[in-house]
């Protein structure tokens, strides 16, 4: 039996421990069993095989979220990312590549800057004028760094990544991502950490976006762009939002869900502060607020 629940929930994240990780996610936001725990991921909303939140809320606490109607192949996952020290540079496949290859979702996905180190970077594309045939040349020769195109990074920066870009998160940042529900990665450099990487693949599927491509991807479905407007694409609607609108009101034929980036309050009956996890099932008309705390609102497709 499926569950319908019709009021927001909350979530309990899946705590993932990875190599690159720190300790924020424990420490700011209450995350996982003790403070000061390493903590590269926590994955705050996902329906995967092995990979499901846990309600902490209501008529389902303590229950699957895949038991709530209309969860199955759910297409949207959402992180906090806390990155001590250098993501590996890699590249994800578009969806017929993936299905091919692996039998799952390609993976576009993007970041929103909660708080960055200064002098922090990422990696965002290949540089200007390096064609695929330069990049694939540098990786034969592990001399990729002159290809890469490199961004200082500061807290509330935007990067929407499609399918096919190359990029890495650099250490000092911590990020809220939405992406397509896909866990296939294809590294191409991975600072001799011992890991496996997927040169061909990446090869295979490397896209060389302009700024105006990528952006004809992100707005592609919307029909005006706000400054609080992160991204509108076929996958997902992101929007930066607080708790002074009041209300979130419509698209009850979707599911919506909230992340608190920062400050306290209530969504509906729930609290939640910094980190909350918060879903709007199919049908939940209205999600009333109350308190001081910022959000990224986004809206499943």
């Amino acid at each position: 039996m499926k569950y319908s629940i019709k009021e927001p929930i909350l979530l309990d994240p899946i705590c993932k421990d990875i190599i690159w990780g720190g300790e924020r996610l424990s420490r700011e936001f209450g995350k996982g069993d003790f403070c000061g725990q390493r903590i590269a991921e926590t994955w705050e909303l996902t329906v995967r095989e092995n990979e499901v939140n846990t309600v902490k809320s209501g008529e389902m606490c303590g229950k699957d979220l895949s038991e709530l109607e209309g969860t199955e192949n759910f297409p949207v996952l959402i992180k906090f990312i806390d990155a001590k020290s250098d993501l590996s540079v890699q590249v994800h496949p578009g969806d017929e590549y993936s299905k091919k290859h692996e039998g799952d979702l390609g993976k576009t996905e993007m970041w929103y800057v909660v708080d960055a180190e200064a002098g922090a970077k990422l990696v965002y594309g290949l540089a200007d004028g390096v064609s695929k045939a330069d990049f694939a040349k540098a990786v034969e020769e592990n001399k990729i760094g002159g290809c890469l195109n490199y961004v200082d990074v500061h807290r509330g920066d935007v990067f929407f990544i499609p399918a096919g870009c190359v990029h890495a998160i650099g250490g000092g940042i911590l990020i809220a991502e939405i992406q397509q529900s896909s866990n296939v990665t294809y590294r191409v450099y991975d600072y001799n950490r011992g890991r496996e990487l997927h040169i061909k693949k990446a090869l295979d599927v490397i896209e060389l976006y302009s700024k105006e491509d990528i952006d004809k991807i992100r707005y592609s479905r919307a029909d005006e762009i706000s400054d609080t407007l992160l991204a509108d694409c076929d996958i997902f609607r992101v929007e930066k939002k607080d708790s002074s609108c009041g209300e979130i009101i419509g698209n009850a034929d979707k599911f919506r869900h909230i992340l608190v980036l920062s400050g306290k309050g209530k969504v509906g009956d729930l609290d939640v502060l910094a980190g909350s996890s918060v879903l709007l099932p199919l049908g939940c008309e209205v999600a009333k607020l109350s308190g001081e705390f910022e959000f990224l609102l986004t809206v499943v497709k």
